[in-house]
C-alpha cells in the first residue's frame, strides 16, 4: 500500500473543512442569546430575561439619560447615558442597557465596561417604533441595578412592526 503525498490542495481542503466546522453555531452556546428571543417580546419579559428577580433601584441620582422630548424621526434618535462612578476596580459600572418600551424587541443596546474604560459614558442613536419610555439600566460590579426612564414622543416611527 502506497502512502498519499501531502499536496497543497489537500492541505487547503482540510483547513477549510476544519474552519467551517469551528464556525458552526453550537446549540448550547446559543441558549440565552438571540436564539432564545421571540420575534416580539414585551418590556416586562425582556426585563425578566435580563435581570431576573433582582431589585432595580431608582437611579435618578447616579444616571444621566439625555434624550429629546420629541423625536421627529424615530429611525434616528440621539441619546447619551452617563453614570456617576469612580470606575475603580472596587467600584465600577459593569454594563449599561438601553431599553425601549414600545419597540418589538425592547433591548436596544448593551454596553460592557471595565475600570479601564475611564468613565461610564456612552452616546449613540436609537430606533424607536412609537411614543413611549426609554429606560437606561446600569449594572454595577457588585450586581446592583439602577434605572432611569424618559418618555419620548415619536412623530414618525422608526421600526417596521
Amino acid at each position: 500500500m502506497r502512502a498519499r503525498a501531502l499536496t497543497r490542495r489537500s492541505l487547503l481542503k482540510g483547513a477549510a473543512a476544519g474552519t467551517a466546522c469551528a464556525l458552526l453555531p453550537r446549540a448550547s452556546a446559543a441558549q440565552g442569546t438571540l436564539a432564545a428571543l421571540a420575534p416580539e417580546e414585551s418590556i416586562d419579559r425582556t426585563m425578566q430575561r435580563l435581570f431576573g428577580a433582582l431589585p432595580i433601584r431608582d437611579g435618578a441620582s447616579v444616571i444621566s439619560l439625555e434624550l429629546p422630548l420629541i423625536a421627529e424621526d424615530g429611525g434616528n434618535v440621539a441619546m447619551s447615558i452617563e453614570v456617576k462612578s469612580p470606575m475603580t476596580p472596587q467600584s465600577y459600572v459593569k454594563a449599561m442597557y438601553v431599553l425601549s418600551d414600545r419597540n418589538p424587541r425592547p433591548l436596544n443596546a448593551k454596553f460592557l465596561l471595565t475600570p479601564e474604560s475611564g468613565q461610564a459614558y456612552v452616546a449613540t442613536s436609537l430606533r424607536l417604533a412609537d411614543t413611549g419610555d426609554v429606560r437606561a439600566v446600569a449594572e454595577m460590579q457588585d450586581g446592583s441595578l439602577f434605572m432611569v426612564k424618559r418618555s419620548v414622543r415619536v412623530v414618525v416611527a422608526g421600526c417596521a412592526i
